[in-house]
């Protein structure tokens, strides 16, 4: 599985920007899908996952804020990303994998990565 991220950009405290992430190959439906960021000189945290079962799971600092959601005919996952502020600047990676639940938070876990974009919120 191939995974391509876009749609990062510039925004301004406050705003909202969303991410997609599209998945090449045959076994999008049977992953859990994951958003994953780092910041400069901090390690890659986790953000968000939706599961193959459509469970979703958040991290602490962006709950409330972010939504997750997936579109499998369009093998894509989203990231919509409301009253942002300046610490979720960040690269945004996407990730897919099998974690068991206990794991999904963790990075280690997922098999198959984007390659990143980057998110710059100012104040």
């Amino acid at each position: 599985v191939q995974l391509q991220a876009s749609g990062g950009g510039l925004a301004q405290a406050g705003g909202a920007l969303r991410l997609s992430c599209a998945a090449s190959g045959h076994t999008f439906s049977s992953l859990s899908m994951a958003w994953f960021r780092q910041a400069p000189g901090k390690e890659r945290e986790f953000v968000a996952t939706i599961r193959w079962n459509g469970n979703i799971y958040y991290g602490g600092s962006v709950k409330g804020r972010f939504t997750i959601s997936r579109d499998t005919p369009k093998n894509t996952v989203y990231l919509q990303m409301n009253s942002l502020e300046p610490e979720d600047t960040a690269v945004y990676y996407c990730a897919g994998g099998s974690p068991v639940l206990s794991a999904y938070a963790n990075v280690n876990v997922y098999r198959h990565w984007g390659q990143g974009t980057q998110v710059t919120v100012s104040s």
